[in-house]
């Protein structure tokens, strides 16, 4: 069951690993290796939200997700979205930008430090909305008990998250910014240019948030009305012909999954920036991660279940905020690879081993094995 559920994923990490290996030594294997397990960490809950809602699916939706989505996830969010990050922050073409990567290394470097500032404040806003609208959400299930109670109260006041984004942004605008670094050693103001593209990360959050809310609430209407009309249907004596709309749910339920997918891309995307600038091992490294998603979405989907790490949710999304700030802080500062990945994966680690205990702790008492809920 492993071995044909994950065997395109580990066959993708051998040979992505030892291209790697190959091209850049030991230092670009390090960094993929890096990303690699980042992603896959990041990623968790991507499996988790997307087996839960595939699982409603038809096989032949199912089929079209996880063929027509992963060419999506792969070769558009982790392959092309980095080129065209470099592209429109260094003001070059897409293809000027691959080749400047390939053919002038050190010319590409330079382009990519000095635009390195917008990319930090659009990316470290993004995930920082993320992290905020998580930790102020209100949820049955705590990882940090006080603090995550908190937090869940203030969350009750309406945009408090984008208003603390926003004072962090001003923040950083006003004090990091103003130190920028650039190519040579140098520091610039930066400030304006931090705070538009901060503005920018808030803005595209809302944007995917507000699409992803329209599905949803699309796919729950569809849902009603099919409820109904199968009801109307058992009242009257006959059976509901509910193979067009069922494929009209299906289908906003393959859009949900999309704007849904795209966005838990996104950050993986964004965050590879606070390891790395070199986009071809963010390329492999993201790549890798993607192929995972799939494979663990499968997974979840063929055994009807989900993990019981009930803290994984949380490991991830701190892991997210952790990133958010030292995106902000490398901005004026730079943070080694093991710093920015380290933090995350150990985030992660110890979101599991938390959920490790606390499942043993619940069969001593004589419970039963909590399932997981995506949601937290």
């Amino acid at each position: 069951m492993v071995w044909k559920t994950f065997g395109w994923s580990f066959g993708v990490t051998v040979v992505g690993l030892a291209t790697a290996f190959w091209l850049w030594g030991w230092e670009g294997f390090a960094v993929v290796a890096i990303l690699s397990v980042l992603e896959i960490s990041l990623s968790f809950d991507n499996a988790v939200v997307n087996a839960g809602i595939l699982k409603r699916m038809s096989a032949f939706w199912q089929k079209i997700f996880l063929t027509i989505g992963i060419l999506i996830a792969v070769f558009g969010m982790r392959l092309v979205f980095p080129v065209a990050i470099v592209a429109v922050t260094a003001g070059v073409g897409p293809i000027e930008a691959v080749r400047l990567a390939t053919d002038e290394p050190d010319t590409y470097e330079m382009m990519v430090t000095d635009a390195h500032p917008s990319i930090a404040a659009f990316g470290g806003m993004f995930l920082l909305m993320i992290f905020l609208n998580f930790v102020f959400q209100e949820r049955e299930v705590h990882w940090i008990g006080p603090l995550e109670r908190v937090l869940a109260k203030l969350g009750r006041i309406d945009g408090f998250a984008v208003g603390v984004a926003l004072a962090g942004l001003l923040l950083t605008a006003s004090t990091i910014a103003t130190h920028a670094y650039q190519h040579g050693g140098a520091h610039v103001d930066k400030s304006a240019t931090v705070l538009l593209s901060g503005v920018a990360g808030v803005l595209t959050y809302l944007l995917v948030g507000g699409l992803s809310g329209f599905f949803e609430k699309k796919l729950a209407e569809d849902e009603d009305r099919i409820a109904a009309a199968e009801e109307a249907a058992k009242r009257v004596g006959r059976q509901p012909t509910v193979a067009g709309v069922t494929g009209k749910a299906a289908f906003f339920l393959f859009l949900y999954l999309e704007v849904l997918d795209a966005s838990f891309s996104f950050d993986g995307v964004i965050g590879a920036f606070a390891i790395t600038n070199h986009i071809f091992w963010m390329a492999l490294g993201l790549g890798i991660g993607a192929m995972y998603v799939r494979s663990l979405t499968v997974f979840l989907v063929r055994e009807g279940t989900l993990d019981a790490y009930r803290y994984l949710e949380h490991g991830a999304h701190y892991a997210i905020g952790a990133l958010s700030v030292m995106l902000l802080v490398s901005i004026r500062w730079h943070l080694p690879e093991l710093v920015t990945g380290g933090l995350g994966v150990g985030l992660i680690a110890a979101a599991f081993w938390s959920s490790v205990r606390a499942n043993r702790a619940d069969v001593a008492a004589g419970g039963t094995k909590p399932t997981v809920a995506a949601g937290g």
